[in-house]
């Protein structure tokens, strides 16, 4: 049911929809090098600029192709995520073309306001369009300019659709001083890491000289398997030690399971493979991980914790890089008795502690903050649903 005072068209109505530049043209008459935006730069609800490529196009042809303030663009599919998801172009470059998996719409704006529509299409209403008529396969989807020109856009009098921007941008604005709050309180702990991991800051009342020792030391190795009345554990490089049931892709490991390592508790586990990336995580749970990981357990003259830090420390991920690297073919694998050879710096278990609590709490603010922005992101698409679909009306003057 269309609300009262809107109407509902095909997209084709109210706008143009131009396909973009395909890539691999040979030939080209008088070619010229121009910036293009790619899937990749197109996310949902921005443009990432951070990385811009550029295609070579016949020069006749730029007017034709270049974009122009106000273009909305929207992806033609790849992962399910990416379906219709777009934003609109204010020609933070210029010239500047789209890909031909990239469609730039150019609305009648005496009808159709852009960021309204960009709204729109990035909604449940619109995601919901697109899914339906998409071509579909595994974990894939794309829909072609047909079906976008036929996308059945809802439309309030323009008076309308101004005041839902001016609300939606409210709400981005939050997003985006969340997301920097999320991004201040990283940085604030990578800084803390550097100079309390390395003692070249001491917290008040600790003097006591670091001593260096052997990993070997510190760690021994838990072996331990063929335990599988034990839940299946994944080890990720940014959400620690996680449910396998959680990482989100389906397991094609082997049904037999009898040489997963068991993983308890303060163990650090680490990606034997890509353990120089900085793949590893303190446990807090017990349960059996994949035997491409090393599984260590702390002695008692070390914090779990404090070490756990230090293995995510870039001076140490550098150390394990240069053990591990060429011990398997081309394949770098840093296994049990070469860990054991990479030498640190720690101080007393007191200030190990002391040191984890300080970065404990700046994890903990910085999972707070991201609660806060999803919590954003959450009541905003519900209000999205409501606004642009007409469920819910706004105050417009007289």
């Amino acid at each position: 049911m269309v609300p009262k005072g809107w109407k509902r068209e095909p997209l084709v109505n109210v706008a143009e929809i131009r396909t973009g530049v395909a890539k691999g043209k040979k030939d080209l008459k008088d070619p010229i090098s121009v910036p293009y935006l790619r899937v990749a730069n197109v996310q949902d609800g921005h443009i990432d600029l951070t990385e811009i490529k550029t295609i070579e196009i016949e020069r006749e042809k730029l007017a034709q192709y270049a974009l122009k303030d106000g273009d909305v663009l929207m992806t033609e599919g790849g992962d399910f995520d990416k379906l219709g998801r777009g934003d609109v172009w204010r020609e933070q470059v210029s010239p500047c073309v789209n890909q031909n998996h990239v469609f730039a719409v150019r609305v009648d704006e005496t009808r159709l306001l852009p960021y309204y529509l960009s709204s729109l299409s990035g909604s449940h209403y619109g995601k919901s369009y697109f899914l339906s008529c998409a071509k579909k396969s595994t974990n894939l989807a794309s829909i072609n300019s047909t079906q976008l020109k036929e996308f059945p856009i809802l439309i309030p009098p323009l008076i309308e659709q101004n005041k839902i921007e001016l609300i939606l941008s409210t709400w981005d604005q939050a997003i985006k001083t969340a997301e920097e709050l999320i991004e201040n309180s990283k940085a604030q702990k990578k800084t803390l890491m550097q100079q309390l991991l390395t003692g070249k800051k001491r917290l008040p009342g600790y003097g006591e000289e670091w001593q260096r020792y052997r990993l070997g030391q510190l760690f021994s190795e838990r072996k331990e398997t063929n335990r599988l009345d034990l839940p299946l554990l994944s080890i990720t490089q940014n959400r620690g030690v996680i449910h396998r049931d959680e990482v989100g892709r389906k397991d094609t490991s082997s049904d037999d399971k009898t040489k997963y390592k068991r993983l308890c508790p303060d163990d650090i586990g680490y990606n034997t493979m890509r353990m120089w990336q900085g793949v590893s995580a303190l446990s807090d749970k017990e349960g059996i991980v994949s035997p491409a990981y090393t599984i260590v357990t702390p002695e008692k003259s070390v914090s779990a914790r404090y070490m756990a830090y230090l293995f995510k420390l870039p001076r140490t991920i550098h150390d394990f890089y240069r053990y591990s690297q060429g011990l398997v073919s081309d394949t770098w694998n840093l296994k049990f008795p070469n860990f054991s050879e990479v030498e640190v710096s720690v101080p007393t278990r007191s200030e190990q502690e002391a040191i984890a609590d300080i970065l404990n709490g700046c994890d903990n603010q910085t999972a707070t903050l991201t609660r806060h922005a999803q919590n954003l992101c959450r009541q905003k698409k519900a209000l999205m649903q409501q606004l642009l679909t007409g469920k819910r009306r706004v105050k417009v003057a007289a």
